[in-house]
């Protein structure tokens, strides 16, 4: 049985202080990561702060982004081997707002997931249709187009360590969702994309996570579906209290 995921994602959100509060408040109420890996993914310049506070306790954390460079002349980018040194857990990568407003590619996604690999980060990978692309009925073409992308040249072993987040575009911060029915179907066609480019059982190891508007209200019904395995949350990962509820629903 895969272990559930909650990440979330602070996106441009929170002061330095606001972003302590939440971790000191959180770090000794979030459930035992033998039951849910709960995981808070944070501006980069509070990520040392954060890091640090969460030592020792079951919160993990994250960043939204990153180079795919060690090092170099990238004014104001983030390598991955910063991130390393300050033992962050997770990065999130492919996020539709790179690529719509920063024109983030596949090809330079597929590069940040390999950094991110070689330096001991998960990548949780983000893929999603536009509301465009949903009317037209080229979602799962869009959605496998991006897993395919993102995955090529990996070894099974490496992609089952994956997190695959699926986000359709139009559910973003709209306050609208998916069905639970919509996005187990498209969660599913991720993961045989999985099997049809590796096999069965790297397809049943990869997490899977749905994001667009998720809340304490519907993540049990969510979770509920063979595929999905978590949630990467924006709006209801910002209060403590409808952070914990979501994890307090595994």
């Amino acid at each position: 049985m895969r272990k559930p995921i909650i990440a979330g994602n602070w996106k441009m959100y929170k002061t330095f202080d606001e972003a302590v509060e939440f971790v000191e408040s959180v770090r000794e109420a979030v459930p035992s990561d033998e039951k849910v890996d709960a995981v808070i993914c944070a501006p980069a310049l509070y990520l040392p702060t954060l890091v640090d506070l969460a030592t020792e306790t079951d919160l993990a954390i994250g960043a939204q982004n990153m180079h795919f460079e060690n090092e170099g002349a990238f004014t104001g980018e983030i390598s991955p081997s910063q991130l390393e040194a300050i033992h962050v857990d997770y990065v999130i990568l492919g996020h539709s707002e790179r690529r719509e407003y920063f024109n983030e590619t596949d090809e330079a996604v597929n590069k940040k997931v390999k950094a991110a690999l070689s330096h001991g980060i998960v990548p949780i990978i983000c893929c999603g249709e536009t509301l465009e692309e949903r009317e037209a009925g080229q979602t799962e073409e869009k959605v496998s187009n991006q897993v395919k992308a993102a995955l090529q040249g990996f070894s099974s072993e490496e992609v089952a360590h994956m997190v695959i987040a699926y986000e359709p575009i139009w559910a973003i911060g709209t306050g609208k969702t998916a069905t639970a029915e919509d996005a187990n179907h498209v969660c599913g066609q991720i993961r045989k994309v999985v099997e049809e480019l590796y096999d069965n059982s790297t397809a049943q190891q990869i997490r899977i996570q749905y994001g667009g508007s998720v809340k304490p209200d519907n993540i049990e019904e969510l979770l509920s579906k063979e595929h999905i395995d978590g949630a990467l949350v924006g709006g209801a990962s910002l209060q403590v209290e409808s952070y914990l509820a979501l994890l307090d629903k595994i």
